[in-house]
């Protein structure tokens, strides 16, 4: 039954072209090919990225939260009542009206459920350390690509075209890294967009994933390089904004709008999507695997329309001076 549904599963029809099978994704006449066995290896790799981010936040975002001003928050221990204590963890944290009175330990208890700014600081320097990397990196990887300058190049010779070290690497990482976001769910910070940024994590590791596996490599990396480019700017406000450096908050906060909208709702829809929908039918006639794909990317622009949406709201109060302070804009830096 599971031998079934594997060949099923892996069946050439359909996740290639007509024509094709995996036998002619072998390695042959000096060409290498990603496999789908390869993928294994973000497993420890993903595991590894969680016990950097331990060390990293533990000994170099601490200190430097600490330096740039950021306090460690002093908990005040509620009075110990066992009956209170039992309804706030047992019942409920969020009595109604009726339940309020006598319950002043609940106020209290989820003022110290809540996460302090230094935990924040720490989380965000953790991303704002590997995009500004991974940016790097790609930029590196991609620069001296043809395909990096006229899109039609992706598509040129595929699916034969023999896979670089610079790709392997990227795609291996980013990949590990979108994975340990999702094992490491469970402990870190619920924003109010949770189910948002789930879902963009499942659609970017399956994406990752299913391009790999079909050598959609060249457009693979460029879609990784165009989501960096604004989550850098964005976890660097973020640091600002929890350091209390307003004005370098703001600056920052314009700039990752003004890429953010430019990489998000231009580049990505009318240069990858028009990549990956456009040109694979003048070489080749649809199949299931060319659906799957772009139905993919399509998820992904329905949430960079939604967060575009809240960014939007925040540039209109901020331009039209109806941001009377910098927390009125934390919420939306927290969430993005």
């Amino acid at each position: 039954m599971l031998g079934h549904m594997y060949e099923w599963f892996w069946w050439d029809r359909l996740w290639l072209p007509v024509n094709l099978t995996w036998a002619d994704l072998e390695d042959r006449e000096g060409r290498v090919y990603a496999k789908a066995s390869h993928l294994y290896v973000t497993i420890p790799f993903a595991l590894a990225f969680l016990l950097v981010r331990f060390m990293f936040e533990r000994w170099i975002a601490t200190p430097l939260a600490l330096a740039a001003g950021v306090k460690r928050r002093v908990r005040v221990q509620t009075e110990e009542n066992p009956i209170l204590e039992n309804y706030y963890c047992k019942l409920s944290r969020k009595p109604s009206q009726a339940d309020v009175s006598g319950l002043t330990l609940v106020r209290r208890r989820r003022f110290m459920d809540r996460p302090s700014v230094l935990r924040k600081f720490t989380e965000a320097c953790w991303r704002f350390a590997f995009y500004l990397c991974a940016f790097g990196g790609g930029i590196l990887a991609l620069y001296d690509k043809e395909w990096f300058y006229d899109t039609r190049e992706v598509w040129t010779g595929f699916p034969k075209q023999s896979m670089l070290d610079s790709q392997y690497w990227y795609y291996i990482l980013e990949l590990s890294f979108y994975s340990s976001l999702l094992l490491s769910v469970a402990f870190d910070i619920k924003r109010k967009d949770f189910r948002e940024q789930i879902v963009h994590h499942c659609a970017t590791v399956v994406l990752l994933s299913f391009s790999w596996c079909v050598n959609y490599i060249r457009v693979g990396t460029l879609v990784m390089l165009v989501h960096d480019a604004s989550d850098v700017l964005l976890e660097s406000a973020k640091l600002f904004n929890y350091a209390k450096w307003e004005r370098t908050c703001q600056g920052l906060f314009v700039l990752f709008a003004a890429v953010f909208m430019g990489t998000r709702l231009v580049i990505f829809p009318f240069w990858l999507i028009h990549c990956t929908w456009v040109y694979p039918p003048l070489h080749y006639p649809p199949f299931f695997g060319y659906y799957f794909f772009n139905a993919a990317l399509l998820v992904l622009q329905g949430l960079h329309v939604f967060w575009a949406y809240l960014i939007l709201r925040m540039v209109n109060k901020f331009l039209f001076g109806k941001v009377s302070s910098p927390p009125d804009y934390h919420d939306l830096l927290t969430r993005a």
